[in-house]
């Protein structure tokens, strides 16, 4: 033990890893429940093949530690937590591949100073096991391509395959894989060789529960993520909000220091291949491969599309290895103390909640609002209760009640997966409801006056309640409206 300390004290480098680790840990008591992660531990209760809006990896994982060490908010933090702890790890040793070992201690205090690790350890999502998934499929290729290891073929389609079952975007995966070989020289060999192919078929039977559970559902999933977002991307309408929303977005998630380089060698990179035709050596080539797909491939639909937030992580695994090679000590400097900051500004929110967040995109409010919620059942009795905010409110009920909460296909609109949990809403004819409806603006205590029309349509009589009002630290800082609906009609 003595011997550890002592290398941590001379390693300043893992010192600065265990510290924002240590930090974040400390922090996840306090965390409170986001909807994120309400909606997922749903995935985990209801147990299937995929899920309507993204594969069940995230669902599965928080499952499985709900069921060893009990539901929690505290556990369902723990198991973000550890997954990305685990995606540290894997990228050390995916990056010492690449680097000497100073370059190596950079890149490894670059990835765990920046926000995005923070919001994967914090906050339940599909790219919580994405990224961990990413980085051990990178691993088992490079093992498989430079190192020349047969079976790591198999193991990096058991990889890809998983990440896929993680999300979507793993398919870039595929794609960078197929890039690399066709511009190295060296390994472009290995497009006919049968392991590469043995990798990918791998890849795809590991995928096959999402795909069984698509052809079950008429491929609503699949039609879901890519039949509306190409639509909006066909009509082709710039919009400079998005781009520089994207923008702030990355400088947020990477800080600004690690996004300049990106953006200083994306452009190095791409001057040299487009204008003088020069490839970089296999290896730079490798790391380029799983970078700029993602990273360039979204940014430049940014002019034109909404590209969220976290579409870009995944580029981030090989990004950070290559500004690893470029970053000076004076800038690397520069990049923890604002990264120090702005954790320090964060858990102060966390902790104080310093600024009302006006969003449903909040850890305050869901247990107070289910308390309350409850009350109100037990004067208004044989009630059932829903909301119509796509899946926040009723996750979070859900969540924290024992009754069942249902969403917004109680009234004829899509709902997500609450549309997949096989709940016969005819059985719910002629009872009466209590509608929760978010004040995402909250100005004031006051009744809205009006009601949403949908509900004339399935209920006999609407009427207001008084709203609820969630206060932290004696200060009013959320409104839920309030309304009681008679002699529910399921439309069959």
């Amino acid at each position: 033990m003595i011997k550890l300390f002592s290398i941590i004290k001379k390693n300043k480098a893992i010192s600065w890893v265990l510290g924002f680790q240590l930090f974040r840990l400390l922090l996840l008591p306090f965390m409170g429940l986001m909807p994120q992660d309400a909606y997922y531990y749903l995935y985990g209760q209801n147990l299937s093949l995929s899920y309507f809006d993204h594969p069940g990896m995230i669902g599965y994982i928080l499952r499985i530690f709900s069921e060893v060490f009990g539901q929690s908010i505290f556990v369902i933090k723990f198991a973000d937590f550890t997954i990305t702890s685990l995606t540290i790890l894997s990228f050390y040793k995916l990056a010492s591949y690449f680097l000497s070992k100073e370059k190596l201690q950079r890149a490894f205090v670059l990835l765990v100073s920046t926000i995005f690790i923070s919001i994967l350890s914090f906050n339940s999502t599909p790219d919580v096991p994405l990224l961990l998934f990413w980085t051990l499929s990178l691993i088992c290729l490079y093992k498989a391509i430079f190192e020349d290891k047969k079976w790591f073929w198999i193991l990096g389609g058991i990889a890809l395959g998983l990440a896929f079952n993680s999300k979507y975007t793993a398919l870039v995966l595929q794609i960078g894989l197929l890039l690399f070989l066709l511009f190295s020289n060296k390994y472009r060999k290995l497009l006919i060789s049968p392991w590469l192919w043995i990798c990918l078929i791998i890849s795809v039977v590991v995928t096959f529960p999402v795909w069984y559970w698509n052809y079950q559902n008429d491929f609503a999933s699949f039609a879901f993520q890519s039949s509306e977002r190409t639509s909006s991307i066909t009509e082709f309408k710039i919009s400079p909000n998005y781009f520089f929303g994207a923008i702030g977005h990355q400088l947020f998630l990477l800080l600004p220091v690690l996004f300049l380089i990106f953006i200083t060698f994306t452009f190095k990179y791409l001057k040299r291949a487009l204008l003088k035709f020069k490839i970089p050596q296999a290896k730079t080539l490798f790391l380029l491969a799983f970078f700029v797909p993602t990273f360039v491939g979204f940014f430049s639909l940014t002019p034109i599309y909404w590209v969220k937030l976290n579409w870009m992580m995944p580029s981030y695994i090989t990004g950070i290895i290559l500004a690893g090679m470029f970053i000076s000590k004076k800038l690397l400097k520069t990049q923890i103390i604002i990264s120090v900051i702005i954790h320090v500004l964060v858990s102060l929110q966390v902790l104080f909640y310093l600024v009302p967040i006006k969003s449903d995109d909040t850890w305050v409010g869901w247990k107070e609002l289910a308390i309350e919620t409850e009350k109100l059942q037990q004067k208004y009795p044989n009630t059932f209760v829903f909301s119509d905010d796509n899946y926040k409110t009723s996750a979070c009920l859900n969540f924290f009640m024992d009754d069942k909460v249902y969403a917004q296909n109680i009234i004829g609109i899509p709902a997500l997966h609450f549309d997949y949990l096989g709940d016969d809403l005819t059985s719910l004819t002629s009872k009466n409801a209590i509608f929760i409806d978010s004040d995402k603006r909250f100005k004031n205590i006051d009744k809205k006056g009006n009601h949403p029309k949908p509900l004339d349509h399935y209920f006999e009589i609407v009427t207001e309640l008084a709203p609820i009002i969630v206060k932290f630290n004696d200060r009013e800082v959320r409104k839920f409206w309030v309304f009681y609906c008679t002699n529910y009609q399921a439309k069959k």
